[in-house]
């Protein structure tokens, strides 16, 4: 038997619905409908240190880089920004906030977001059912390396950790997975059979003894 004990309620920040969430360490990070992004310290009573201002409607996809300095937010505004940790305003500011990098390149909402295991400052971003496209970016410079059309929405990225291949899942229209080398983006397989979008993957972690 298992069983779940609620360490606590973070409560008292956001005035809309919470979307998306990532971890830093101990500090949890929350996108809401309104375009606000938190972070929250989960050790301290006043939990809400920093807040990241720039998305125009929800944010729909939020991922920390391996390092913890820099944080990828994806939004329904079709845009995606880049933002360095010390860039973060005071909980309580409503002003815009300074990113790194602000990307509209994507044609609808982006809520898959994927940080290269072997390359720190790659970042891989897929777009909805309006766009299609797996894209690229080297978020020193803000440029993007590629762009993909899959043909079909993208739902999630998932790079392998031991080669440098990528997995992706759709939706609309053709639910497929689909596996592509890196960096020419040749696909090496197509897996096709799901009747409904593929919203999550997850790969396993051999054990070393496994190995």
């Amino acid at each position: 038997m298992i069983f779940i004990l609620q360490r606590r309620t973070l409560q008292g920040v956001h005035e809309s619905r919470v979307g998306s969430l990532a971890w830093n360490n101990n500090i949890l990070t929350a996108g809401d409908m309104d375009g606000k992004i938190v972070n929250n310290d989960t050790r301290i009573r006043n939990h809400a240190v920093q807040t990241y201002h720039g998305h125009e409607r929800e944010v729909c996809g939020l991922k920390w880089s391996a390092s913890g300095q820099k944080l990828a937010s994806g939004g329904n505004d079709n845009l995606l920004h880049i933002w360095d940790v010390s860039m973060a305003s005071s909980a309580h500011s409503t002003g815009r906030t300074q990113w790194l990098h602000r990307l509209d390149d994507h044609l609808a909402a982006v809520k898959v977001l994927a940080w290269c295991p072997f390359q720190s400052n790659l970042l891989a971003s897929g777009g909805g059912v309006g766009d299609r496209c797996i894209k690229f970016w080297n978020t020193h410079t803000g440029a993007c390396l590629n762009s993909v059309n899959t043909g079909s929405q993208v739902c999630a990225l998932l790079w392998n950790k031991n080669d440098r291949e990528l997995l992706s899942s759709h939706g609309f229209t053709q639910n497929q997975l689909a596996l592509w080398k890196y960096l020419s983006m040749v696909k090496m397989a197509e897996l096709n059979g799901h009747t409904y979008p593929v919203l999550y993957m997850a790969q396993e972690i051999q054990p070393a003894s496994a190995l």
